[in-house]
């Protein structure tokens, strides 16, 4: 049985969708929006993010909106959504998993069921 395409975003993976939630983007704007919201913590080099777009659109998760010369623009698709809303709570429960070990020391190999 083959892997689950994307089962986990990386995190420049996350950041380009999440640039895409709310309006269309062109390339620049997407790398432009992740460093804004990351504080440059997190840049999107030319190459990193145009592969990551083929990736996306390969993948259904985005669609080319417009192409003007070399500018394209992209705009997450339903699926791009559902698959940044499965990212989101994947995060959470790794939150909380964190949240959890910090309040108490379980005995190795023990897991905690409440």
């Amino acid at each position: 049985m083959g892997r689950k395409t994307l089962e986990t975003l990386t995190e420049s993976m996350f950041y380009a969708l999440m640039a895409l939630l709310h309006q269309p983007r062109c390339g620049t704007e997407i790398a432009d929006f992740v460093s804004a919201i990351t504080q440059n913590r997190v840049r999107l080099g030319p190459g990193t993010l145009y592969t990551i777009l083929a990736k996306f659109e390969e993948e259904g998760l985005i669609r080319e909106t417009a192409v003007e010369g070399r500018k394209r623009t992209y705009a997450l698709t339903d699926t791009g959504l559902e698959r940044y809303q499965e990212e989101i709570a994947r995060l959470r429960s790794c939150l909380a998993d964190a949240a959890q070990a910090e309040q108490e020391e379980l005995p190795c190999g023990i897991l905690s069921t409440s």
